[in-house]
């Protein structure tokens, strides 16, 4: 008969997910891991199958996470332009804060460039973050919010890339006058 979990797998993966996000895959031992949550390195391979399930685990809760806020905030808003400025200059705020957090996302694509399942995953991040901003540029456009003849996958497109282009210059530690003026920038592009 199995003994029953002694933890719970939705805290633990809250858990590495922060220690992923701080330290990246390959600071975050075993040995930090199985401390932080506080069991033992049986208990982690029994409920996760090992490191890289865990992280997989994390990496999906926390790309998730950004699909759910990235769609609820956009919808939130009352033009275009308003929801991704504050949109936007919330990452900014976020990012000159605690630097030292990251992008998750950015730190798999970067870290683990050369795991299938890690790529693959951050593929599909992209790809739901695209089409979220797909969505709303397409209705943005449709009530004339959008100038020109621009395209919303493009327009998509380029935001995502730039996203990730903030959490970069974050970690950088760029100053937030620099990243808000980046901001302005992006937000021309909708012009």
């Amino acid at each position: 008969m199995a003994r029953p979990r002694e933890f719970d797998t939705d805290t633990a993966v809250e858990q590495a997910m922060s220690l992923f996000r701080t330290q990246g895959y390959h600071a975050a031992s075993m040995p930090r891991l199985t401390a932080l949550l506080g069991i033992g390195s049986g208990s982690l391979y029994a409920a996760f199958g090992s490191k890289d399930g865990l992280y997989a685990r994390a990496l999906k809760r926390y790309c998730d996470g950004l699909v759910e806020s990235l769609d609820r905030e956009l919808r939130a808003g009352a033009d275009i332009r308003t929801a991704l400025r504050g949109l936007l200059l919330a990452m900014v705020t976020a990012d000159t804060a605690a630097p030292e957090r990251g992008c998750l996302l950015v730190n798999a694509t970067i870290e683990r460039a050369a795991h299938e399942g890690t790529v693959e995953q951050v593929r599909t991040a992209m790809t739901a973050v695209e089409s979220v901003l797909t969505e709303v540029l397409e209705r943005a456009r449709v009530r004339g919010e959008l100038g020109g003849e621009r395209s919303p996958v493009e327009l998509a497109r380029f935001l995502t890339t730039f996203v990730q282009g903030v959490h970069v210059m974050g970690q950088a530690r760029a100053d937030r006058a620099f990243l808000e003026s980046a901001v302005a920038g992006a937000l021309r592009a909708l012009d």
